[in-house]
């Protein structure tokens, strides 16, 4: 399964602002972001703040579709596959969008907080940690529905990493979208999620007029 592998410090770097794909180091002291690096990576980066060129839609449209899909860890293949799913839904494309984004089996793993990021949310499925109704899955890339229910197998809750997790379970910060039960490490899909319920800096009708150039 294809994904990026190099250094994603330089992903945050590159759009000058937080994405948060490090989960707790995005908010230490280690963070480029923090240390005064919100320009590109480079030999050239440091100067490219300093540039005041106006940015083209083009541009715009462009950086807001490679910020979505780096926040998400998806390559554009895929990327355009979903895109082109959400144009044949009713409703919104661009909202549609972020629905079907939200709705992956990792994101959900990683906003009922059994993961710090959506990277560590992705291996850990991967591993087979989870159950979805009650069958293993593997597929980070999952698609949830409604009524859908996600639990860490059996096996696995004996692991450390899980153990320790359960401590920090907090039923009260998933989305309203979601519900968690700390106790049985159970997660479900309520509703899928509203546009506002999204708290994901985007604006998705830029990537909406990219696609449709």
């Amino acid at each position: 399964m294809a994904r990026y592998t190099g250094p994603v410090c330089k992903l945050c770097r590159r759009e000058g602002e937080k994405l948060f794909l490090k989960g707790e180091r995005c908010f230490s002291p280690k963070c480029p972001i923090e240390k005064g690096r919100a320009y590109p990576p480079g030999e050239h980066g440091r100067l490219a703040q300093y540039r005041r060129r106006r940015a083209s839609d083009y541009s715009l449209q462009l950086r807001e579709k490679q910020k979505t899909k780096r926040i998400y860890g998806i390559l554009e293949r895929q990327f355009r596959r979903y895109f082109h799913n959400a144009e044949q839904m009713p409703g919104k494309t661009g909202e549609n969008l972020m629905v079907v984004l939200e709705t992956r089996l990792d994101n959900v793993i990683y906003r009922l907080g059994f993961a710090d990021s959506r990277a560590q949310a992705r291996q850990l499925a991967q591993h087979g940690h989870f159950l979805v109704n009650g069958r293993r899955t593997r597929v980070p890339s999952y698609p949830l529905s409604p009524q859908d229910t996600i639990s860490v197998r059996e096996g696995s809750r004996k692991l450390t990493y899980f153990q320790q997790r359960a401590e920090f379970l907090d039923e009260g910060s998933v989305p309203d979208w979601l519900s968690l039960n700390a106790q049985t490490m159970t997660g479900r899909v309520i509703r899928l999620p509203e546009r506002e319920e999204i708290d994901t800096d985007v604006q998705e009708q830029q990537i909406v007029e990219y696609y449709s150039r």
